[in-house]
Parts: C-alpha cells; structure tokens; sequence
C-alpha cells in the first residue's frame, strides 16, 4: 500500500508539473493569426509558418548529414521538389527559405545552402545537405561531419554590383510555432497509444503524418511554444521524465 502510495503522488507531482511547465512556457495560438507588418503565415503539408522580418543571430554546432538519389524528384516541406544538385538542405527548425553558412569544422570548407525541408529527424545531426552540398563540403565519402551553421538570413533582390555576392534579409529565428516530438511510428496503432498516453499529462498531444514516398510514418508531438527557447526547455523537461528521443521541431 506505501508503494501504491508513494507511486501514486510521484506521477500526480510530475503529471501537475508538466501541466504548470506549458501552461506558463507556452502558447496555445493554432493556427498563427497574421501580424500586421509581419510576412503571412503559410501551411505547408498541415503544419504553420510564421515568417519574421526581423533578424536575431543564429549559430549551431553538430553533426551534418546528407540525403541524395533516393530522395530526388520528391517534395520538399516547402511544397519545393527535392534537387539533390542544388544547394539546398533540411533543418529542424529554421525558418523555411534561410539561407545559411555550413562550415566543415575538420576541414574548414564552407557553403552557403538554402533550407527547404525539415530534418534530418535523428538525435545528434543538425542539418541534412544535398548531395551537391555535401560534396561541396567533403562530406559524401564519410556521410556525416561536425559542423557549425551560421545563418545569414533570406535571399532579397540586391542593388549591389554582380561581383559582390548576395545579400539577405535577417530572420528572428527564435520567434513562431515549436513543438516537440517524442516518438515516430510506422504503426498508426502505436502513435495512437503513445498520444492517448501522453495527453494525460502534456497539453496538444497530436499526430502528424509524414510520407517520404515509400513508408508512412505516424509522428507524436506534444506542447505548442510560441519561441524556440521555450521548445528547448519543454524539450529538456521531457528528456527528464523519461522522453529521451525528444527534440523541439518547428511547425
């Protein structure tokens, strides 16, 4: 019975405590409303962009990844077709349509690539590159590299002479919708349980569904945060409680 007991108040306690966490570390907005003066929001594949006009510095070191021919001719999150011949990659959480510096911390090659999907969705990698990218950077032969990724901002029409490169419009990268996700499943059964488990305890437990042309796979997400360091700290508390393959992700 003192076990019972014991168990009992230990999952109520961490049951009140995820509540308090998002009730005060997160947003409830669904979808985003448009902001005067700011870009619209768009959807793309079911989930909301935010475009912020405004510019706060952003840098991250990690791993880099690439995807290539199984991939080409596929959809890209930005509703864009996969070219593994650009220069393009996958991120997390960046706005879609930043540009960004990759750098190869073993080797010190840099490129500029545009984000156009979402990825790469394994714990530890930062950025997926095209095939042209990651040959750029030197990393096909071993498939992943430390990098650090600096972004410069989106794309805009330059006044300045043809020889001096493009110029960018900061982003606010820490400003929009993030999430988190805590599980993927090829089983929709399996999402279903983890949800039904999970909206117990975290507010906006919710399924998104992800086709990569050959599998579909059934992703649980929980919280809805309105700045990425909200996500980040959401994201630490679920690691504690148990969620070890949690990571924030945009939407």
């Amino acid at each position: 019975m003192i076990k019972k007991n014991s168990l009992y108040i230990f999952l109520s306690f961490l049951a009140v405590c995820g509540l308090l966490f998002f009730v005060f570390g997160c947003s409830k907005t669904k979808p985003p409303q448009s902001i005067p003066g700011y870009p619209k929001p768009y959807n793309v594949m079911g989930e909301w962009y935010q475009p912020i006009p405004h510019s706060q510095g952003f840098s991250q070191s990690g791993k880099a990844s690439w995807y290539g021919s199984k991939f080409h001719g596929r959809k890209t999150a930005n509703g864009e077709t996969y070219n593994m011949y650009a220069m393009t990659a996958a991120h997390k959480t960046l706005p879609l349509g930043t540009c960004v510096r990759v750098k190869n911390l073993q080797n010190n090659k840099e490129i500029d690539v545009r984000i156009n999907d979402r990825g790469p969705f394994v714990r530890g990698r930062i950025i997926d590159l095209s095939y042209t990218g990651a040959k750029k950077l030197g990393i096909v032969g071993p498939g992943t590299a430390s990098v650090q990724i600096t972004a410069l901002g989106i794309p805009s029409p330059s006044t300045a002479k043809k020889d001096s490169g493009p110029s960018y419009v900061p982003i606010d990268y820490y400003k929009g919708d993030f999430t988190v996700q805590i599980g993927a499943f090829a089983d929709r059964n399996n999402a279903e349980r983890l949800k039904q488990k999970v909206d117990l305890i975290y507010k906006n437990a919710h399924i998104t569904i992800y086709n990569n042309g050959d599998e579909t796979f059934y992703r649980v997400r929980v919280g809805r945060c309105s700045t990425l360091q909200q996500a980040i700290e959401y994201e630490n508390k679920l690691i504690e409680n148990g969620f070890e393959g949690a990571f924030a992700i945009a939407e």
